[in-house]
């Protein structure tokens, strides 16, 4: 018996991995996170399954539904949004699992920040712009942020940011990124990236805040801010260059006969 923790990908159904699809697809037992994964993929568990929405369950609930599956010998797909690797409240149910003896594993998914780059068409590093992505957030309910990750001390690096669980911390993400990228710096909001009722609020950081009101988003939304965005003056990368030399194009080296 094992429990897969799945990432379900940002929202749309078909950004699952071929793996997890067909984990969820025969697991007897699927647990998942109802607020933020689709039906339409959990849809596809077995017919005479346990199908379960763990939103209102809290942690010893949810690891009593493992331990009794264990206790049947039926594998679970547990299922969560994005990748189990970013703000999952995974590790815990692992411990519990280590605990209990439970075997275990991952499948990864498709992050919220790069379904909502991809919603964007952009990239998130540039030649000489931003070669550095930080993945952050803000202190919440849920738990605060550690000594040195605040966002004054990110923003001095200037690297692109991406801003999860912080939809209701724009006045302070304003204050603490001004100074270092300056009040006309782009900043994106992606709410609900990928899902049918996905928006886009391309913005400053100035006007983060207001616009953000005006649309009335107080959830589910992710905080882009750099320099990247929008920027078209960038080199471009010496990676497709015809005089830079590598393993597959070597640039001093005579072509094939055959070539």
């Amino acid at each position: 018996m094992t429990v897969y923790f799945i990432g379900a990908g940002p929202g749309a159904a078909d950004l699952i991995t071929v793996r997890g699809l067909r984990l969820i697809e025969r697991c007897p037992v699927c647990l998942y996170a109802g607020s933020l994964v689709p039906e339409e993929i959990v849809a596809s568990a077995p017919k005479d399954g346990i199908v379960k929405d763990t939103a209102p369950m809290h942690l010893d609930e949810i690891i009593a539904d493992m331990a009794e599956a264990d206790a049947r010998g039926e594998d679970v797909a547990r299922v969560h949004s994005g990748d189990p690797s970013l703000y999952g409240a995974v590790a815990e149910q692992m411990r519990r699992l280590d605990a209990l003896g439970i075997d275990y594993q991952v499948v990864p998914g498709v992050p919220a920040f790069a379904g909502a780059a991809a919603a964007l068409a952009t990239e998130l590093t540039l030649p000489e712009i931003a070669q550095t992505v930080i993945l952050t957030r803000t202190s919440g309910k849920a738990s605060a942020m550690p000594d040195g990750e605040r966002l004054e001390q990110l923003g001095a690096s200037k690297a692109t940011l991406a801003i999860h669980l912080s939809i209701r911390n724009l006045a302070y993400v304003e204050e603490a990124l001004t100074p270092h990228y300056g009040a006309d710096c782009p900043a994106i909001v992606v709410y609900r990236a990928t899902w049918p009722d996905e928006k886009i609020i391309i913005t400053t950081l100035s006007e983060l805040k207001a616009r953000v009101r005006a649309e009335k988003i107080t959830r589910t939304a992710l905080v882009f801010v750099g320099h990247v965005f929008g920027e078209t003056r960038f080199n471009d990368s010496r990676l497709y260059a015809p005089d830079y030399a590598h393993i597959l194009r070597n640039a001093g080296k005579k072509r094939s006969r055959s070539a």
